[in-house]
Formats: structure tokens, sequence, C-alpha cells
């Protein structure tokens, strides 16, 4: 932990640099205080000299000066949370304020000077929404403000009148929004508890500011929809523009006596109040510029791309944009490239041995490259393709071709004879997931190529295409799904996975059915008079008349050569030695294949229907994946194949024998794999590491790859800058409209690559993608992650609780609980035989009373998940007191989550006695989906649904939503003894109405449209987020970050755009007026429960009874 202490060395002692990329600053009457490199600084107002204020790990935001501008209160971590901290202007030992595990972000300071506000999820119902808090200058117990939510406000100098806004923008990257979460600003009097919405406009209001009676705030409402410097008559409503920046917005701005300093792309600006003008400042940082500094690092945690060399001695691996080749056992790591600042991505290497083929960004694009496999030599750029990302590379086994796709789905061949691209044909459906693992499998003579490739049907076909003539076949019909096809070694057959099993999983709640598990391996006889890999066997002896005869022609007896390529191989040995000794000019016979009633010869393997991937095949075996029986076939988001975590590393890799026709297991519990060119060795990669392991049953991964001599000479600065071209290059080549919605890209470029030059941290380089992403007007145009500084994680343990401070003691205000049937999370204070109840007091933890100055999660630091002991009791004299054995929360926010649900579903309940039931759907997730499924399924019988998805955080298209949501009833059945049913049995046939507000997106967007559209009721609320333009991957940032691609748009059945930029809007709008939701008030919800009843009395729900029993006796 870096120390507190801070010793602030005069200016003038050392050299100050030119320091731009100076944010979040603020103003008092001397001085400027702003973030840069991740810390706190301070420097006089007119500029100059900055002093750093703080040092710690991780990145510090939102100072803001004391009214008097002694301190400076900001955000930052030092014991492993965002907590709110003051300082002393002149540096010293921070003040830690504020101790709960959720972050805290540093708003203002209250007028005279003795609180700090700030915005926390501490204690909100959804952590999508912060509320806002004021703490004392010295801690203690934090008090929430009587808002539902806050982002952003400050006070007026009456102490009571509060400025702020609902929602925030601040921190996205969409530019010229104007969807439902545009945040107004609002007004709210903390001693009347009275609320005015003060502007109104369809453009972002944010950041409002108090100057005596006037609020300065920032909008986007100008010709230009640039963030802008605006102020407001809080009286009158008039609004008037005070600056008009066009290239940059206007970001956190900060209120001193008589300016606003702010930020305008690299740049810092203080705005005169009296005479309405600004002008820029110029700031010198004394700092060594450790971040920039040229230096070495181990790379092989970064590792996103495996090979393995021809006879499986070594690997070849790609890692923050270099190459490597490592050996099986023995010998050297070498890295191939040595090259930050260009990105090498997808090594391949050629089954001569001779080479390694990668995409290489030299020459500002990637281009297919080569290089010797021992790194000798210069490389070869073969390609100048242009503009284009580029996936894995499939070598032909001539060492002569390279089949590859890339992001404009077309699948290709580098010709090296020829010296050309020829594209074979182009994708219908493939996006970054399925191109990540496309592949292209070649005969034995290099002369076909196959590969599996969507159909009008949505259904993948299998194709081989004929490099001789140029033609392309398509060998399935596509009726079932096929793909991973590989042909024989041998010339016999064609392999491929295909969907043609179907038995059907029926879910245990109703009628509901899915079909897992389809896949089977199929071989296909490429010709004729190619029996079936199956076909009945005798067995003969054999005679061979000429054995006597051939028996020591060559002098050795007949015996066989020995194998070069034996076990006893020294590891370190180059490939391209073996591949000099061994067969280099072998003959291969021509592969002939009979395109007609090719598919009627297809033959299903024995291994039963399952879960399969990755197909490949050696001589007289083939290799797959064989993945858990499980409907969810793909493997999470965050498991690429190369050890990450999910169902892929669960995964076996079997083979099956087709002498012996049985399936054998090679190595469970990896995830990716890859044969060598001689089909002898694989290489393997999960969560334990990575390992060439042979070809064989029963292999382990006892012998790992050694990797830890991974090493790359790294230059930040020319890492940052590759990278801020390849997410340039990535929106310019996958972004779904390629006009890039009219923006002038390369302007883009060169104006935000510019402020690279002003960099210092990897945190700046987010900033700067994150402005260059906004410019897209996109929604899903995200940035994060990479190589940043990673701060300590915070460790401070929960109960499920809420205090407040009476008689001298933290009392237990209020235990969390949800639903009495929903036991996924409760609070430890409600675990049975435990005696405490609301209204104790909590004394002590681990027998040490709480400070009382401070707040009650000062007393658990580094106790989350630990059993401590409480000293609870009635009264706050510890002689009254018990103790009592808990273990603590790590985190509560889903039990505040189900605590909040359960308190409105009672209140529907209660409200319609019981005739209308509450469905909370928190996103279209896996989570929201779950959630839709259990509450519906436990209150389908009620005679209304009020459907709730408001704060939906998206995830799926949730069409599925709808579908269980609009069953219909068919029938009823009739029966002597019990209760009659309808069909389907579990189906609501009664009224539905849905919540919706503006932090409902993405598939939260897309519910409530499809609500609409299948008429299952009105819409209540506000305007959705307005976000349906969907990504579905993109390629990595070489560090690990990432950028976000959106590469499909909504339009309607009519052929229109619809939806993004502007949202859904309710049929029946209802604003959250703050006012009205001061004692847990919901205005939405009790709208919705009006309609719903007026629903119910106008068109009651109607059963239509069992019908008397007919007379069918004949008579």
């Amino acid at each position: 932990m870096t120390a507190f202490l801070f010793i602030l060395m005069p200016a003038v002692a050392l050299a100050g640099i030119d320091a731009r990329m100076l944010r979040m600053p603020d103003v008092s009457a001397e001085q400027i205080a702003f973030v840069y490199a991740g810390d706190i600084w301070v420097a006089p107002k007119k500029g100059g000299s900055a002093q750093r204020l703080s040092t710690p790990a991780g990145e510090e935001s939102m100072p803001r000066f004391s009214p008097d501008g002694q301190s400076i209160a900001f955000t930052g971590n030092y014991d492993g949370n965002q907590d709110v901290y003051v300082v002393r202007t002149e540096g010293g030992l921070p003040t830690r304020l504020t101790h709960h595990p959720t972050p805290d972000r540093v708003l203002d300071w209250t007028p005279d000077g003795n609180s700090v506000l700030f915005a926390s999820r501490m204690e909100s119902g959804r952590t999508r929404f912060n509320q806002i808090y004021r703490v004392d200058r010295d801690g203690g117990l934090p008090a929430k403000l009587p808002i539902p939510y806050g982002e952003f406000g400050t006070l007026a100098a009456d102490g009571h009148r509060l400025a702020y806004t609902l929602v925030s923008r601040d921190f996205r990257t969409w530019k010229r929004y104007r969807g439902g979460m545009a945040p107004d600003i609002w007004l709210f009097d903390l001693e009347k508890l009275t609320s005015r919405r003060l502007t109104d406009d369809l453009a972002n209001d944010a950041q409002p500011m108090w100057n005596g009676e006037t609020i300065y705030f920032l909008s986007d409402r100008g010709r230009n929809k640039r963030a802008n410097l605006w102020k407001l008559d809080p009286e009158s409503g008039k609004t008037e523009q005070l600056t008009s920046f066009k290239k940059f917005d206007i970001m956190f701005p900060g209120m001193g006596p008589d300016e606003i300093v702010f930020s305008a792309g690299p740049d810092l600006y203080l705005f005169d109040l009296k005479s309405e003008k600004e002008r820029k400042i110029e700031i010198e940082v004394v700092t060594d510029e450790a971040t920039l500094k040229p230096h070495t690092i181990n790379v092989s945690e970064r590792i996103s791309g495996s090979g393995i060399s021809p006879h499986g001695k070594r690997a070849v691996l790609e890692a923050r944009g270099e190459i490597f080749t490592i050996p099986a056992e023995h010998g050297v790591t070498r890295n191939l490239t040595n090259s930050s600042g260009v990105a090498e991505r997808s090594p391949a290497w050629s089954p001569d041995g001779k080479w390694i083929a990668y995409w290489s960004d030299r020459s500002g694009e990637y281009e297919l490259t080569l290089l010797k496999s021992d790194g000798s030599g210069k490389e070869k750029t073969l390609t100048s393709m242009g503009h284009g990302f580029r996936y894995d590379i499939n070598w032909s086994p001539d060492s002569k071709k390279m089949a590859f796709a890339d992001q404009a789905m077309k699948i290709n061949y580098y010709d090296m004879d020829a010296d050309k691209v020829v594209t074979m044909t182009q994708g219908l459906y493939l996006f970054h997931g399925d191109l990540s693992s496309f592949r292209v499998g070649w005969s034995a003579d290099s002369r076909w190529a196959t590969f599996a490739r969507g159909v009008d049907n949505r259904n993948s076909a299998i194709f081989i295409y004929d490099t001789v003539e140029g033609e392309l076949h398509q060998v399935t019909a596509g009726f079932n799904g096929e793909t991973s096809p590989e042909f024989d070694p041998d010339g016999k057959y064609l392999y491929f996975l295909s969907s043609r099993t179907y038995q059907p999983s029926y879910s245990d709640m109703d009628n509901s059915w899915i079909y897992a598990n389809t896949t089977n391996v199929v071989a296909v006889p490429l010709r004729a008079d190619v029996a079936s890999p199956l076909a009945a066997r005798n067995d003969d002896e054999e005679i061979d008349d000429d054995a006597d005869d051939d028996a020591g022609e060559n002098g050795d007896d007949g015996e066989k050569e020995v194998d070069e390529n034996d076990d006893d191989d020294d590891g370190d040995e180059d490939e391209k030695e073996d591949d000099d000794k061994n067969g280099k000019d072998k003959e291969v016979d021509p592969v002939e294949i009979d395109l007609d009633g090719f598919e009627r010869r297809a033959v299903v393997l024995p291994p039963g229907s399952g879960n399969y991937a990755d197909l490949r095949a050696v001589s007289g075996k083939v290799v797959y994946r064989r993945l858990p029986r499980t409907g969810a076939a793909r493997p999470p988001r965050h498991d690429n194949g190369n050890g990450g975590g999910g169902f892929g590393n669960r995964s076996s890799v079997v083979f099956y024998d087709l002498e012996e026709r049985e399936e054998k297991t090679v190595i469970d519990n990896v995830g990716g794999y890859e044969i060598s060119a001689d089909g002898k060795s694989l290489i393997v990669a999960g969560k334990q590491g990575m390992a060439i392991i042979k070809l064989a049953p029963k292999q382990t991964m006892e012998e790992k790859l050694d990797t830890s001599a991974m090493q790359m000479l790294l230059d930040p600065k020319a890492e940052w800058r590759q990278m801020f071209n390849d997410a340039w290059r990535l929106e310019r080549d996958y972004f779904y409209d390629p006009d890039l919605h009219g923006v002038d890209w390369q302007a883009m470029k060169q104006r935000y690559g510019a402020m690279l030059d002003f960099a210092v941290t990897r945190w700046d380089l987010n900033f700067i993608l994150g402005e260059l992403l906004g410019e897209l007007n996109s929604s899903h145009a995200y940035r994060g992650g990479g190589d940043t500084e990673q701060a300590e994680r915070g460790n401070v343990g929960l109960l499920g609780a809420d205090f407040t401070l009476e008689n001298g003691a933290f009392r237990i205000k209020k235990i969390l609980d949800g639903g009495a049937w929903d036991s996924e999370v409760r609070s430890p204070l409600l675990e049975s035989g435990i005696k405490v109840k609301e209204g104790d007091y909590l004394l002590a933890v681990n027998g040490v009373p709480l400070n009382t100055a401070s707040n009650p999660w000062a007393a658990f630091q580094g106790l989350a998940g630990r059993t401590v002991e409480l000293t609870v009791g009635e009264t706050p004299d510890p002689e009254d007191a018990h103790k009592i054995l808990v273990k603590t929360m790590r985190n509560d926010s889903r039990l505040r989550n189900l605590a909040w649900i359960e308190t409105k579903r009672k209140k529907v309940e209660e409200a319609t006695n019981g005739r209308v039931g509450y469905l909370y759907v928190p996103s279209t997730g896996i989570n929201g989906q779950t959630e839709l499924v259990r509450m519906w399924r436990g209150q389908v019988h009620k005679e209304g649904l009020i459907v709730d998805e408001r704060f939906n955080s998206g995830g799926q298209i949730p069409d599925r939503f709808v579908e269980l949501l609009n069953r219909p009833r068919y029938n009823y059945w009739g029966v002597r003894d019990g209760r009659d049913w309808s069909w389907p049995p579990i189906a609501h046939a009664g009224k539905q109405v849905m919540l919706i507000n503006g932090w409902s997106g993405s598939g939260g967007d897309a519910f409530p449209f499809y609500f609409r559209e299948a008429g299952l009721g009105p819409l209540i609320g506000t305007r959705t987020w307005g976000g349906l333009i969907g990504i579905s991957g993109a390629p990595q940032l070489i560090d690990g970050g990432v950028v976000t691609v959106p590469t499909f748009s909504i339009y309607s059945t009519e052929g229109d755009w619809i939806i993004e930029g502007h949202g859904v809007d309710p049929d029946i709008e209802v604003l959250d007026d703050p006012a009205l939701m001061v004692d847990g008030g919901d205005p939405q919800l009790d709208r919705a429960i009006e309609e719903i009843l007026k629903a119910l009395r106008e068109d009651p729900m109607k059963e239509p009874g069992k019908p008397r029993y007919e007379d069918r006796s004949g008579y």
C-alpha cells in the first residue's frame, strides 16, 4: 500500500513538462485541482507548475475544493474501495470518510463546508442508479437525501435547494444522444420536500452548478450538438448558451467563486463568470513520466492464439501482439517479432516446418506475412489487401496455400505460386464469434478446400471448392445444420458434424421443450467406389505371393526404416531439420471426389449424439471436442478456448478410431486444441495451462508448456497508438453502416489521434477511445479494460442491514428481506437461531467497540465472507448486550434488489386484493429470463399482471419473453373429480400492463416493443433508452482491452429504422416526480395499478365453466 504522507516539493527544483489531458477539474479562489496520470494535482489558477496530492494505486477522480479553498474532497482507492477522502490543499494525510464497498463518487461540498455530497448505490434497489448522500467532513454515518435517484448535483447557497440530474450520460460514449435517458435538471427543496423539473429538452442537460441564483450547466442542445456551457434562471426558466466549442465537448466543469473550469479535448479552460469569456490554461507538471518508459514485461497471461509445429516439438503463440515459439520440453523461447507498436495475430506453422504465417499491421492494415520458423531472416509481406480484419490461417498440406475468412464474411485463400488472393465465396451469417473459430479444411493433395457456410434456411451446409477449376460445390443440402468439415488425409472420406438426432428435453414446469445435444459425427466416402467406414468386415489372412522376393531386396532383411520422429527426439531441435530428412518431396496421390450423390453416401458414425465441436481428421481417426451434454453449446464469453473459464474448459478431446470402431478419450478438462501436421501430437489449453501431448488415449497435462520466458520490450506510447488505430479500423470495417452514420471517420482519426501525444496512462487511451467511438452516435459503442493500473480490491463485510445513529450507538434500522419463498440470498441476521431484530443496537465487532465518529462498515474492513462475532443488544448499554456469530456477505446488492421487488409485489397484492400479480424483469439476459419465468409461474393464475421492466439492463433479444406472456388458451379439459384445467395448462388469460423508463435499454427496449406489437397491454412510464444497434463481438485489443462494434441495427417489418436513438414511447407517460417518491412512493406503479383495475372492471377475466354433461345415450 502506498504511504499516505505526501511532501510537496518546490516546483523550481525540477523541470516540468507541458501537461494536457487534465480531467475533472475544479477551481477555488487561488488554485485549480485536476486529475492527471490517475492522481490528484493542484496548480495556480493562472497556470504554471502543478504539484501532486495523491499517489495510491488505481485512478482517483472528482477533486472538489471546499468553500474556503483549504481542503479537497475526492474519490480514491487506498484500501480497496472507491471511497470519499478529504486532504488539505498543501498535502498531508487524507481522511477517509466512507467505507461501504460500493463505489462512492464525490459531487460537491455543502455551502457551509461542513459536509461532502457524494453519489452511491449502497442502498439502491437496482445497481443501475445512484442516490445522493451527505457525510460530515470528519466522517460519520452518511445521510441519504430524500430523493429516489440522483447522479450529479449541487446545493444553492441556502443549503436546501438541490439542483441535480436523476440520470447521467457523463461517462457514456454516445454523443448527440436523444433517447429516453437524456438527463434533465430538477430542483428539489430539501426543507419543503417539493420538486420541479427545470429543463425539458430532448438534448442532454447535465452537471448543474449554482452560483448565486443562477444555475450553470452543460447541454448539447445547440446547433452543432456539442456539449457547451449554458446558464439557467431557475425562476423564469430562461436559458442562454455561453460557449461555442465545435470540435470537442466540454466535460466535467467545476464551479469556483468567480470562474468555471472545464476540459475540452486535451485542454483546460477557465471561464470568467463576469466577462463570460474563456481562456486556455497552460499547466506544467513535475514528473519522471515513468508510465511512458519502455520496459520488459512477461506476456504469458495475454496468450490469445496458439498453434503447433508439424511434429509437435514446439508451440507457436500469439501474446500481446507478438509471436513466440516455445519448446514442448527443452530449449529456448523465441520472440520472433519483437515489435511493440505493431500487432501480429493468428500465427500458423506451415506443414513443411519452414514458415510461420501471421497477420501483421506494420503497413497500417492487416496483411498476410511470413517469417522463417526459427526467426532468422526478414519477414515477408505477401499481400496488400488493405482494409479489413482477417482470421485464422489454414495452411494447405503442400504449404503453398493459406485459407482464411475476413470480417466481410469472405472465405479466401492465398496462392503462393500465383501470388494472389482468391475469394471462394462469402458467408451469410458469419459474425465475429463464428469467424474466430472459422476453419477451412484441405484435401491431402491441396486441391480441394472445404468449409461450412450458411444457407437460406439459416442452417449451415458443407461446401467444397476446387482450386484447380475455380468452382464451388455445395455438397450437403443444409437440411440439417452441418459444421466442421475435414478431409481424411488418406483421401477416402470427408468428415463433419451434423445436427441429426432430435430428442426433446421437456421442462419440469410445463410442456415446453427444447432440442439440445443433437450433433452427430458424419463420414462421407469421397467416391462411390470407397466403402463405408462402417462396412461389414471379414477377417481373412492375406497372402503376399511376392513376400519372399521382396524380403531383403535392399539388404535390410525387410525391416522398416527407423522413424526419425520417435519420442526420443530432442525437443529443442528445429522443425525444419526433420522436414529436410523426412519425405520432403513425397508424392501425394490426387484426391478424386464424386460430387454426384455426395450426401446420399453419408454415414453417421457410432458415437451417440452429443454436444461436439472442433472436428479434425488424422489417418484412421476422427478427433473432436466433446462438451458437457447441455443446451448451451457455446461457452460463456469469458472463455476464449485458451485457458479461461466456462464450459469450454470442461470439454474432453476424444477420437473415434475407424479401425477399432471405438471412441477413446485423449484428455479431459481442456478448451481449445490443435493437431500437428503429422497427426501425432496436439496442443491443448485449459485452466491449468497449455501442453503438447500425444494423440493417444489417457493423456494428462503434467508436462505443461513453460511460458515463463515469454517476454517483450513494451513501448507504451507505441502500443497505445497501435491500439487506437486498431479500434478505429475495427469500427471502419465492422460497423453495420459502411458510411458510419455519415461521420467523417478519417477526420475523427486525425482529431482524436492527436490527443495520443498527451496520453500518459492507459486510462487516457480509454478516454480517447471513448471520445472517438462517441462520434458514431450509436448505442453499444463501448471501450474498456486493458493494462490499467489495478488498485487493491475491497474486502468489507456486510450484514444486509441499514443503520441509524441513535442514543450514541448504531441501531439496526432495517434488515433486508426478500420474499419468504425466495431463498436465493438472505441477510445473515435472518438466519434461524440468530437472536437479533430491527431496532437492536450493534455495539462491537469481534470484541472491538464501534467508533460512532465513523460508520458501521469501517468495523468490517477485511471481513467480507468471514465469520464474525457481533455484540448486539436491545439498548445501547453494553451491560445488556449479548454476542452472536454470523458469516458476513461480500455483496448485498442482490438482496437489496429482492427486497425492493418484494416491497412492490406486496404493494400490488394489497392494492388489488390479490387479483393482480407483479413481475419484475431486471434484464433480458439469463437472470432476467429466470426472474420472469419464476415470477410468472408463481402468479400466472392472477386476473392481471403488472410486468415491470424499469431499469432493465438488456441482454438477449426477448422474443421468447413475449411468447411466454402471450401464450393463449386454446381449450379446457373437463374432469369428474378435481378441478378442470386449461390448455396450455400454464398460461395467463387476464390483463397485462408494462412499466418502462429511461434506464430500460437494449433488450430492455425490445421487450416493450414486442409487448406492444403483441397487443398485450399499455406501456406506462417514460421513454426507454433507445439502443437497438446490437453487438456481435469484435477482436480484442492486444493488451486485452475491448472496443465494441455495433454490427446490426433494428428496422421494422415496414422497412423503417426504429427505436435506436429515440426509445420506445409509453402509451401513458408518468414521470418519476421526486416529491411523490420521498416516502417510497412510486407514481408509475400507482398508475399501473389504476389502469389494470380499470381494464378488469371493463372486461373482467371470464372462465367459461364446464358445460352441462351431454346425453349421448342414443335414445
